[in-house]
């Protein structure tokens, strides 16, 4: 790699982490005067927020968390669309920093919403299907975390079938596992049957 592009990628990749760090979900619970990070799951997510804050704050939460993922993904992509891969690995940078955000001691949500942003710029009539696949399992569970498992579980495997780069093959495979692995008490409280719904 030479020193420019090293250099453009370092740049973006910083950059991506440090804007897809912002959390969200705790300062507009703090504008409310909840720390989301004491009640309900505990977790500075949207769908936290939307439980222990109010329903129009926990969309105003996911639509930023979206849109950080999404907005620099975008960005790269049309800035430069010889290199596909830096797009992808921006999208990566940016989750990565919604789950380990460095303004919360490297703490943070569990990527969804980003993910889902980031993927919008770069695949979007597969995110479109992983959409109605996520809001037809929570309609019928009510399990957003459900939801977004399955919905994970089937971008990491559709992708394999869709004309894309390997980068973004195995990229989308990671982060389908990382999105999971960030469920895992909600996977056990499924087990269990002691979930929080959505209602």
């Amino acid at each position: 790699m030479q020193t420019e592009t090293l250099a453009t990628w370092t740049s973006w990749l910083v950059g991506a982490y440090l804007v897809g760090s912002v959390p969200f979900g705790f300062l507009i619970g703090k504008m409310r005067g909840v720390d989301v990070r004491t009640v309900g799951s505990k977790n500075i997510g949207a769908t936290n927020v939307y439980r222990t804050v109010g329903k129009k704050w926990g969309l105003l939460a996911f639509l930023c968390d979206f849109l950080k993922g999404f907005a620099p993904t975008m960005l790269v992509k049309s800035m430069y669309p010889g290199d596909p891969d830096l797009a992808v690995a921006t999208g990566i940078a940016c989750v990565v920093g919604h789950t380990l955000t460095v303004f919360m001691r490297f703490k943070g949500g569990k990527g969804v919403a980003t993910a889902f942003g980031m993927l919008m710029a770069v695949i979007p009539l597969l995110v479109t299907a992983a959409f109605v696949l996520w809001a037809l399992v929570v309609w019928v569970s009510h399990y957003i975390s459900l939801g977004s498992c399955i919905a994970a579980a089937f971008l990491g495997a559709a992708i394999w079938f869709m004309p894309c780069t390997l980068v973004l093959k195995v990229a989308m495979t990671i982060l389908a596992v990382w999105v999971i692995w960030k469920h895992r008490s909600n996977i056990v409280r499924l087990a269990h049957g002691c979930e929080n719904k959505i209602y």
